[in-house]
């Protein structure tokens, strides 16, 4: 049985699908199937976003298929500031890297203390399967500081000022092992959801 992975995200794909194809569970991307339509992100929250992009893609490939979104949400910050699923944008704005950076880095000395904001990445996944819904959401902690690595991350800038506290190191700045683990600790739960809802359903309900 297969199931689609609907995401355009190179390092979501890399990450997801890999360690689900390690689990046994036969993996189709948007790549691969040569999808090139994009879902009309409009929800409010990242499931909203999510439910949207698994019932597109859904609709397109008739594949049982995964879905995720997520928004970023500070603590302290006033809602009409508050980035949620449009991190890339300020007003009505796309950012590019240096602008994103810039941007948040005013957030931290708008609304952090002694040069620290914290925050939270709000994820959000969701399966659809035969027009069911299963979904699982977590919340994963952020650290933000006005400190700019000299370690750039390009098409990911927020990794550039982001503390790890656990090992005191910017994000852009962890080794390759470092960020395998920091990864897989954080999003251990929503793989064993991903796991464990796929390979409990039976083959003949896959349509």
């Amino acid at each position: 049985m297969k199931v689609l992975f609907a995401t355009k995200n190179p390092a979501k794909v890399k990450f997801y699908a890999t360690r689900l194809k390690e689990s046994g569970i036969d993996v189709i991307t948007l790549d691969e199937l040569n999808v090139l339509e994009d879902a009309d992100e409009s929800g409010e929250t990242p499931l909203e976003n999510a439910i949207i992009k698994a019932d597109f893609y859904k609709s397109i490939t008739n594949m049982p298929t995964i879905s995720l979104d997520e928004g970023l949400y500070f603590y302290d910050v006033p809602d009409e500031i508050q980035p949620k699923t449009h991190v890339r944008r300020a007003g009505n704005k796309r950012l590019n890297d240096i602008e994103m950076v810039e941007h948040y880095v005013s957030l931290v000395d708008t609304y952090g203390k002694e040069g620290i904001l914290k925050g939270y990445f709000h994820k959000a996944f969701v399966i659809n399967n035969n027009g069911i819904h299963y979904t699982f959401e977590s919340k994963n902690e952020r650290v933000f500081t006005n400190k700019v690595s000299n370690t750039k991350a390009p098409g990911y800038p927020l990794a550039e000022i982001q503390i790890i506290p656990s090992l005191n190191k910017f994000k852009s700045e962890l080794t390759k092992e470092e960020e395998d683990i920091t990864i897989s600790v954080e999003q251990a739960e929503a793989l064993e959801f991903l796991i464990k809802t796929i390979s409990s359903f039976e083959e003949n309900i896959w349509i």
